[in-house]
């Protein structure tokens, strides 16, 4: 057998092309923060940038990318093993799994993810938002592990999944938005006779299923990272981080959309063509069932 588009994913692979996108789109995912986090007034997209670079230089744009690598090792590995495992249990190349299976598969991939990622997330929050802080606010966290230490030392264990259930539920949006999607789209445009499995098509379902996950998971991920960079008991459950945000109006739910779609559209397309080009070259072939 040689056709390399029948080669299967290797649970692990999902986590390694999630980290290698992140090292790529961490500047927008910073910015995506940033802007989430604010109160008061409205800063472009550019002039943070601008401002970032100012006051702490280009490698700020870096700030907290040991704990964005964490997060996508441990959340990305995890939701993208769960899914292909599962699917790849449930399904022949002769009979693939019906869309609203990979729907409910990919749901309960998300919770997983989000449940054992929140620790790394919850930094990469921390650290990216810290230049925004006086300097004598600022946790200056070395590194991911440094954070985790720190926060449970002053704050406890519990306090690293804060946050944890507005993770958990985007977690299960986003896996739903890209993974089941992108399955979906690619299978219906190679079945059309006009793609191939190549990067033309991979990147056309990413693009496409990255445009339905940030539409799926905008308002979460703002309530999140509301949650994720509060003091200790500035908000007393997730209600009150809705009410405080709706002081602003309906759209402030999805304040940051536009960074947030500039930085998932292109992870999510560095993420599956990453991961179609491991599965093409390091990938394995399915073992023939007997009739």
């Amino acid at each position: 057998m040689s056709d390399k588009s029948k080669k299967l994913s290797r649970w692990y692979f999902g986590g390694l092309a999630s980290a290698g996108a992140a090292c790529i789109t961490h500047p927008l995912d910073l910015l995506k923060v940033h802007l989430q986090t604010q109160q008061e007034g409205k800063l472009s997209v550019a002039r943070s940038a601008v401002n970032i670079i100012k006051k702490q230089g280009i490698l700020a744009l870096y700030n907290g990318l040991s704990a964005s690598l964490l997060r996508q090792l441990t959340y990305s590995t995890i939701r993208f093993g769960v899914y292909e495992v599962g699917k790849q249990s449930m399904e022949t190349p002769d009979h693939p799994l019906s869309f609203t299976k990979k729907l409910l598969l990919a749901g309960f991939a998300g919770a997983a993810g989000g449940v054992f990622g929140t620790p790394g997330d919850l930094i990469n929050v921390r650290m990216q938002n810290d230049i925004k802080l006086a300097p004598e606010l600022r946790r200056n966290y070395a590194n991911a592990f440094d954070g985790i230490i720190k926060v449970i030392k002053k704050e406890g264990v519990l306090q690293l999944f804060n946050g944890c259930s507005t993770a958990t539920g985007r977690a299960i949006l986003m896996t739903m938005g890209q993974l089941s999607f992108y399955d979906q789209i690619k299978m219906t445009l190679l079945n059309s006779g006009y793609f191939k499995d190549n990067p033309t098509t991979h990147v056309i379902s990413s693009m496409t299923a990255g445009a339905i996950a940030t539409t799926f998971t905008q308002p979460l991920d703002v309530l999140k990272t509301r949650a994720m960079n509060a003091k200790p008991g500035e908000f007393k459950n997730l209600l009150e981080i809705c009410m405080h945000t709706a002081k602003l109006g309906p759209l402030a739910f999805f304040k940051g959309y536009v960074p947030a779609f500039v930085r998932l559209g292109p992870h999510t397309i560095l993420t599956f063509v990453f991961l179609e080009q491991l599965r093409s070259n390091f990938g394995f072939y399915p073992i023939p069932t007997k009739d």
